[in-house]
């Protein structure tokens, strides 16, 4: 048994060996500047962190975290953080095998939406609440996947548009909070989404004015001239916390925490500096603060996210089962590396201050952590949302500018190969997606229609109507079911090669 975590652990300077770093400020002294929606493993690896790195260098204390949960299933994360006084245990997983870990104490305390709405609304309404912070996920902006608009059919958000409801979501909270400061006539707060989806910042004004037009055209019309919404690029890796996780850090570091979070060393963040009524010294934690996201989210989007669909489904098909298994495996890293230099990369803007060269190589270093354990069934979930998104405009613009496309055919040939739910040993694969029924479908008409699985516009737009690309496709699609993912993948290296 180890020393339960609580603010008493920090008050008695209990040593716990001396292994585990905590806040060396007063956590006494801290009041709320940020209130934040969807505490869950990714905002305690990232924004929390640099924010504690600020209050750790004496700045930042009036900037601290309340946290806020919306969902049912957030309940738990709320009663185990309030149980430890908002302290949590950030554990860095090196590839070496060994564990940094360090105890975050930026979230003063954490708020259930469900039991009490009116304490959210008061919170975010007083004037010192500057920022209002998102990771919800990316279905919780509520985006019709088919015209990008607004998508009022939640049950909650129904809930909310009805005259007199006590708002019971993320988006009805917000803007009754900022409708108090309006009338009030307190400077709204910026809201700051850190989820990753393509320009977030957009996402989030477009989805959240929409609601409030809904409500209160008028609301709507305030917040379009008066609320800021900033983008930001977020990267590390931070896989769910095991049970393995928790009994570690008891073990060898002596410290019981409920719900530590594990993580990657690496950490990214890049915000975009326009801001309602001030923000923290981010860059001075290590954030890129920059007048344009956009050339960073790119990056990260054509380079990172499109990787981890290159190796997910070919190494899932070969009979591995986490990232780091197939990013050790040279053929499979040499692939990746093919995929970035020659496909991805050549459709990038400039990327002020980033050496991409330097930056692929550390990507296949990332996925090749064998602590981090990232799963490549997680990394193929939900592919008809990712591919469409990050894979097909780099498609595209390679198509529009004579660039290179047979990779990224090969990788979309792939995820056909791997909706059709069997991998090459024979074993049943879950396809895990929302249009599940959709793909897996046109997954088993490949048998008489090659292009079958390229016909769903809504995924990949006119590509089926490309020669070019339909040539690529379909070589990689014949030799993933005459030969297997790996064959394909050393023909590939040998045709680079030449």
């Amino acid at each position: 048994m180890g020393v339960a975590l609580a603010q008493s652990v920090l008050d008695d300077h209990a040593d716990l060996d001396g292994r585990v770093a905590r806040p060396t400020y007063d956590r006494s002294k801290l009041t709320t500047g940020i209130v934040h929606f969807g505490v869950g493993g990714f905002h305690r690896a990232h924004e929390a962190m640099y924010l504690d790195r600020l209050m750790n260098e004496g700045d930042a204390l009036d900037w601290a975290i309340t946290g806020v949960g919306v969902m049912p299933h957030d309940g738990r994360i709320v009663e185990t953080l309030n149980a430890q006084d908002g302290l949590y245990t950030l554990v860095l997983k090196h590839p070496d095998g060994t564990r940094e870990p360090r105890i975050i104490g930026s979230i003063r305390n954490m708020l259930f939406a469900p039991d009490d709405p009116e304490a959210v609304i008061a919170l975010m309404a007083d004037p010192q609440v500057k920022i209002v912070a998102l990771t919800i996920t990316e279905g919780g902006y509520h985006v019709n996947q088919v015209t990008g608009e607004f998508d009022s059919r939640d049950e909650g958000i129904q809930h909310d548009l009805a005259d007199g409801a006590v708002p019971s979501t993320a988006f009805g909270l917000i803007v009754e909070a900022i409708r108090r400061r309006r009338d009030a006539g307190v400077t709204p707060f910026t809201v700051m989404s850190c989820d990753n989806l393509p320009g977030n910042g957009h996402v989030a004004r477009k989805m959240i004015t929409a609601f409030a037009e809904l409500k209160d055209p008028e609301i709507a019309a305030y917040m379009r001239e008066n609320v800021e919404f900033p983008n930001s690029m977020v990267d590390r890796i931070t896989p769910v916390t095991a049970p393995e996780d928790i009994a570690e850090l008891s073990e060898t570091f002596g410290l019981d925490d409920g719900w530590p979070v594990v993580c990657e060393p690496f950490a990214q963040w890049v915000l975009q500096d326009s801001f309602t009524d001030g923000r923290p010294s981010f860059e001075d934690a290590g954030v890129q603060v920059v007048d344009d996201v956009e050339p960073y989210e790119l990056m990260k989007l054509r380079l990172l996210n499109c990787s981890h669909q290159a190796l997910c489904y070919v190494g899932y098909l070969s009979g591995y089962r986490y990232a780091h298994e197939v990013c050790n495996d040279e053929l499979f890293a040499t692939f990746l590396l093919g995929y970035m230099e020659k496909e991805g990369s050549p459709t990038l803007p400039e990327v002020p201050g980033v050496d991409l060269d330097a930056y692929r190589y550390q990507l296949i270093e990332r996925f090749a952590n064998p602590e981090v354990r990232d799963t490549l069934a997680r990394l193929c979930m939900e592919s008809s949302d990712r591919i469409p998104k990050w894979l097909v405009p780099v498609v595209q613009h390679n198509l529009a500018h004579d660039g290179e496309v047979e990779r990224s055919a090969l990788v979309i040939a792939s995820w056909a190969r791997y909706a059709e739910g069997v991998d090459e040993q024979g074993q049943p694969i879950d396809v895990v997606d929302r249009a599940k029924d959709e793909v897996m479908a046109a997954a088993a008409a490949q048998g008489e229609d090659k292009l079958a699985f390229l016909r769903n516009a809504d995924f990949f737009g006119d590509l089926v109507g490309d020669e070019r690309f339909t040539a690529a496709y379909v070589a990689a699609l014949d030799s993933l079911h005459e030969n297997g993912a790996r064959a394909t993948l050393e023909a590939r290296a040998d045709k680079d090669a030449r």
